[in-house]
């Protein structure tokens, strides 16, 4: 794969992940399949490529799909634009701290053998994937706001589930910027970026 294609995936990973806290957000649960594609893709620290952070490009393809409507203006949830912004700009601020980057991987460290023995969506992972976020990035400023029905925003499993996805956009945001991902991709690249969404889609 291209650079620009790794970078497009990885902003796939961050639009899919979101995608399912505002789902999980504004209706108290989140599709199995994409949000177990997010919460896997956290586990796979030393994948070797972009794809393996997912398992396959296809399992990002409604995140390719977001992203390609987005770069046409023809997405119309600003939330979920507002989120994308928020968790990208997180992650520099994520970086420049080495104690909470050390405290994340460690933690993911300790619940991958959870994960691997009882499923990345088991409610157990999740409630610990929720708790490292709370712990660390949680602490960061300005915290990433998420916002939904009350409701459901008010229910210990739904609180973990979104905590443990903004985790997984995250990682792909991260991802991203390892690849060589920048803001000024945004302004300057969008042309290159549709087209290797397109040829990614195919």
């Amino acid at each position: 794969m291209s650079d620009m294609e790794d970078r497009v995936l990885a902003l796939a990973g961050v639009l899919q992940a979101l995608a399912q806290v505002r789902r999980i957000a504004e209706t108290g649960q989140s599709e199995t399949a994409p949000a177990r594609v997010a919460l896997e893709s956290v586990f796979r620290i030393d994948a070797a490529t972009t794809q393996a952070v997912y398992g396959d490009a296809g399992a990002v393809n409604a995140g390719l799909r977001l992203l390609r409507n987005y770069l046409a203006n023809n997405e119309r949830d600003e939330a979920l634009a507002k989120l994308g912004l928020s968790v990208l700009q997180l992650e520099r601020r994520f970086q420049g701290d080495a104690g909470i980057v050390h405290k994340v991987q460690t933690g993911i460290g300790a619940l991958s053998a959870p994960s691997e023995r009882l499923g990345s969506t088991h409610p157990d992972v999740i409630a610990g994937l929720g708790s490292l976020y709370a712990d660390t990035v949680s602490t960061l400023r300005p915290r990433v706001m998420v916002q939904g029905n009350p409701h459901y925003l008010g229910q210990a499993g739904v609180v973990a589930e979104v905590r443990a996805l903004l985790l997984a956009a995250l990682r792909s945001a991260v991802l991203w910027r390892q690849n060589g991902g920048s803001l000024w991709d945004f302004a300057f690249q969008r042309r290159q970026m549709a087209a290797a969404i397109d040829a990614m889609l195919r």
